[in-house]
């Protein structure tokens, strides 16, 4: 084989080698872009009423899955939506929220806000800083007849309270409970007086929408 040969054949191997390198290097540099892109997320399509005021940005979103707790109590007859005198309240969501790779993001449930003297409101707590949130409903709108309804919850006017190793839930301002399946109070259980105190777990699943301050604000 002569030299002119051999200077090809090794032209041709490291023109190859050029080119993969860029090619992985290439693919290297875009996967950053790729997660962030990933990372964005879109505020929902919602009902009026149920959009988040100017100066918000959606910052985390968790899929929910859990139950709607309901007990069966003394209502006034005189109210259109309890005929019996008896209904089914709901005392408390259960709720664990998980990211779109299945992780646990926030536990939901009832709890005392020291905020406001030890009032009971809907409560959202981190499951890595115990960070947590607590929110009264805003407006709630009826998507699905088979579902509990979709809320816009306020969170500034509530209050927030870091956990012993973090904060990232204290920025949240607003939240918007969407895409709401199942959770509504049974049809039976509670028709008279002797179903009192009867409980009804229902599932659901539901997305959490989280919002803070924009970063213009």
């Amino acid at each position: 084989m002569n030299y002119t040969a051999i200077k090809n054949r090794i032209t041709r191997r490291l023109l190859i080698v050029a080119w993969t390198t860029t090619l992985v290097l290439g693919f290297m540099v875009s996967l950053p872009q790729l997660a962030h892109a990933q990372d964005t997320i879109s505020p929902p399509m919602v009902p009026p009423g149920l959009d988040v005021e100017a100066g918000n940005e959606v910052f985390l979103l968790g899929r929910g899955v859990g139950t709607q707790n309901y007990v069966c109590a003394p209502c006034d007859p005189t109210n259109q939506n309890c005929p019996l005198g008896v209904a089914f309240t709901l005392f408390t969501p259960q709720a664990t929220l998980f990211n779109d790779q299945g992780e646990q993001l926030i536990t939901h449930f009832s709890s005392p806000n020291p905020n406001e003297g030890g009032a009971i409101r809907v409560s959202w707590q981190d499951s890595r800083d115990t960070s947590s949130v607590w929110a009264k409903l805003v407006k709630a709108a009826i998507v699905r007849s088979d579902s509990i309804p979709w809320v816009l919850l306020n969170v500034k006017d509530t209050g927030t309270q870091a956990g012993p190793t973090g904060d990232r839930l204290t920025k949240t301002t607003f939240m918007q409970r969407v895409n709401t399946v199942g959770g509504l109070a049974p049809a039976v259980g509670c028709l008279s007086s002797a179903d009192l105190g009867h409980q009804a777990f229902i599932p659901y699943t539901a997305d959490y929408f989280f919002y803070k301050k924009s970063k213009v604000n």
